[in-house]
């Protein structure tokens, strides 16, 4: 009779005894059983090591587990860390307190960090200005010469997280090797080339975290002596073996990764392709757990409703891992020290270099190296520092924000070293590639679910850094209710000159309602226009700007209906001389919760058909939140002190219910107050916040002033529900005028 080989023999023992089954060589504790310290032969303590896994906001029950382990008195000799895992691990091991983390997690705007690019009020003028031509986000770059189109690298912008990462790490250790590091660290990593793992060893600490925080898809890769790495879970995402390869006598592993989703769970591509990254993830963490030994001791936080990106849940990831790591404290217990032990190893974790210096020191050196398209001489213009000039780090980072303000780069290291009583600051710039030729594309629905039902569809490239100065050329084009196709070439008068030249042209054509005194239509028409402009400009900072510009137009307007029995056209030529004062500062445009929006133009216009016209236009918005609650004032004033009209009212969140447009006058006055709660968040990468509000409206068309009476004001209310998407803000709501008509709104794009 053969004899069965003895890992059969075990398992059926196993099976009739209910006894655990091991390999040869190999020592089983069950769940439970005490922990027997072994004892080194120079008979020190064991060297235990702190390994952390990766799992998005689930490796925020890290910092749960710090704490239980500091409760006990637990001593680390040494951290292996894995994406959100190095990031607290290599925190930890700067010298971070427990309380200084938990600090960080809860100060952290967690929904900037996963955004796709710097938060709105960091961008410059011009991004803001793109903004409002097209609020989509959907952009591609575009390569004139190869003809090719390439997509951001990822879903999320850097220049948030590297900026939450920056707070993290203590001052000047955010430069220093991970192996000079006073507590041992590995960060681990994957090449993105070839899979293999890659154990950050003399990478800077900073650089390290950022590079195993590179989750593919939603931050991008980052490169690390010539290799582009990304986040290491996708080869080791419990480096049980490298802290054993470090020395480690007994491993405490934290596992936080994500389960596999159900099938009814896995709804769409983006679920089919997380589903694979977690079955590559579970299936190299599977190995890891096999080499742990009978000494080690594996928390496992339970943490299966929590998503991944889920960060608004912060809190309860750390209870989680506090959980967790108490239920297991019958293990951990005999490894702590006495207090007066723990002390001083503590002490010794904790005592890290002098932090850079807080206080204004003199710049004495500005370098920018890594450019290719862009000029440094106008980079050091956009930086606002002046050589000599007294520098906080605040101001580095402020400076910092400006250049991740103008779209053209991807990463932004800053380097700072302070000498006898100076500062220096070297920035590293990395260019993205994809940002100088790029194309958005927007498109625009309205419906008020009756004979208002408009679309289009728009594209806008912009090509950046046309010459040494900055020249920006920016190409827009649409179809559909409005079509027309427009070129704008904006030239500083200097590299990075705050000053510049408007050549415009633009060639349009759109549908317009004529409407009566009573805001009865009377007819439909078509008119198309060419329209030159020269402009001088300045720019405000990046959060305005002012322009002088004289203009010129030709075009043509028709009857559509009631159908002429001789079609005609009236042709037009015009000449205009305008003034413009405009600001920025809004957070969003699909629902601002802070800032304001202003603008002031003055155009006088002499018009071959209609004489002279000379129109003064006001309007402001500003944004405000309290709590969960947000919301704006809005106001607009319009006066005509020649002409026929200075404005129009009508239409959603502008005397709702009232038909848009159908209200014009020569002095139109309107404020509406609008506020809204947020009730949810859109899946990342889709889009921001879901919010349920109302508005209150107030205006009207003041014909004769010397007449003026109340009964020329429309008092108008609204309900919706907004979606700030990628697409850009949707809104689905329904309106309603006092006295007046109702109506539902449907509508994608801007509103005001």
């Amino acid at each position: 009779m053969p004899l069965l080989p003895p890992r059969l023999i075990c398992l059926t023992l196993a099976l009739a005894l209910a006894v655990p089954c091991t390999d040869a060589g190999a020592q089983t504790v069950l769940p439970g059983d005490p922990l027997v310290t072994p004892q080194r032969p120079d008979g020190q303590r064991p060297k235990i090591g702190l390994v952390l896994s990766g799992g998005g906001v689930r490796g925020l029950a890290h910092i749960g587990v710090l704490k239980v382990l500091q409760e006990l008195k637990v001593p680390i000799d040494l951290v292996v860390g894995t994406s959100m895992g190095a990031v607290v691990g290599g925190a930890y091991a700067s010298g971070r307190s427990i309380e200084e983390l938990e600090e960080f997690v809860e100060h952290t705007d967690w929904p900037a960090v996963l955004a796709d690019r710097p938060p709105r009020q960091n961008l410059s003028y011009r991004r803001r200005e793109e903004d409002q031509l097209i609020p989509s986000r959907l952009e591609l770059g575009v390569d004139p010469r190869g003809g090719r189109t390439t997509l951001p690298p990822s879903a999320a912008g850097n220049s948030a997280l590297e900026a939450a990462l920056e707070s993290l790490v203590r001052g000047e250790q955010a430069e220093t090797p991970i192996s000079r590091l006073r507590l041992p660290f590995r960060a681990l990593a994957t090449d993105l080339l070839n899979g293999d793992l890659v154990e950050m060893v003399d990478t800077p600490l900073f650089l390290a975290m950022r590079a195993s925080m590179a989750v593919p898809g939603v931050f991008s890769p980052v490169r690390v002596n010539g290799r582009a790495v990304v986040d290491g879970g996708l080869v080791r995402n419990l480096g049980v073996d490298v802290a054993r390869k470090m020395g480690a006598d007994i491993i405490i592993a934290v596992n936080v990764g994500s389960p596999l989703l159900e099938e009814r769970e896995i709804t769409s591509a983006v679920g089919v392709a997380n589903q694979m990254l977690q079955i590559l993830t579970n299936q190299n963490v599977a190995h890891s757990l096999r080499e742990l030994k009978s000494v080690d001791v594996l928390i496992d936080p339970d943490m299966s409703n929590l998503g991944f990106m889920d960060f608004s849940r912060f809190t309860e990831a750390i209870s989680s891992g506090h959980r967790a790591a108490l239920a297991a404290h019958e293990r951990l217990e005999p490894l702590s020290l006495d207090a007066t032990q723990y002390a001083s190893f503590e002490r010794q974790r904790l005592r890290v270099p002098e932090p850079l210096s807080q206080l204004p020191l003199p710049l004495a050196s500005l370098s920018i190296e890594g450019t290719q398209r862009s000029n440094p001489k106008a980079l050091r213009e956009e930086l606002g520092l002046q050589l000599g000039r007294p520098t906080s780090p605040d101001d580095i980072k402020r400076a910092t924000a400006a250049l991740y303000g103008l779209g053209d780069f991807e990463r932004i290291d800053a380097q700072v070293t302070d000498k006898d009583e100076q500062r220096h600051l070297t920035l590293h710039v990395q260019e993205a590639e994809w940002a100088h030729n790029r194309l958005r594309f927007g498109l625009s629905l309205q419906s008020n679910f009756g004979d208002t039902n408009r679309f289009s569809i728009s594209a806008m490239h912009v090509s950046t850094w046309l010459n040494n100065w900055g020249a920006e050329l920016r190409t827009f084009a649409s179809l559909g209710e409005d079509r027309g196709l427009s070129l704008d070439l904006i030239q500083p008068l200097g590299a990075g000159s705050p000053w510049y030249l408007n050549l415009g042209n633009q060639f349009g054509a759109s549908n317009f309602d004529d409407y009566d005194s009573m805001g009865r239509r009377r007819l439909r028409g078509t008119n198309e226009h060419v329209l030159s402009q020269l402009a001088i400009g300045r720019r405000l900072s990046n959060w305005g700007d002012m322009r002088l510009g004289l203009v010129r137009l030709s075009g043509s307007n028709r009857v559509l209906i009631p159908e002429p029995e001789v079609p005609s056209a009236v042709k037009v030529t015009a000449r205009a001389v305008l003034a413009e004062l405009s600001a920025d500062t809004l957070d969003s445009l699909a629902f601002p919760s802070r800032g304001v929006l202003f603008n002031a133009r003055l155009q006088y216009v002499t018009a071959n058909s209609v004489g002279d016209d000379l129109t003064l236009r006001m309007s402001g918005l500003a944004a405000f939140r309290a709590g969960s609650w947000a919301g704006h004032v809005y106001s607009e004033w319009s006066h005509a002190a020649l002409g026929g009209s200075g404005g129009s009212l009508g239409g959603f969140l502008r005397l709702s219910g009232t038909t848009e447009n159908s209200l014009s006058g020569r002095t139109t006055g309107f404020g509406r107050l609008v506020m809204a709660r947020r009730i949810g968040e859109m899946p990342i990468g889709l889009g921001g916040t879901i919010r349920a509000g109302m508005s209150m409206e107030l205006g009207g068309i003041i014909r004769d002033r010397e007449n003026f009476d109340r009964s020329q004001l429309k008092l108008a209310a609204s309900a919706f529900i907004a979606f700030d998407t990628r697409f850009g803000p949707f809104y689905l709501g329904a309106g309603s005028t006092r006295r007046g008509d109702s109506s539902a709104y449907l509508f994608l794009g801007p509103t005001w």
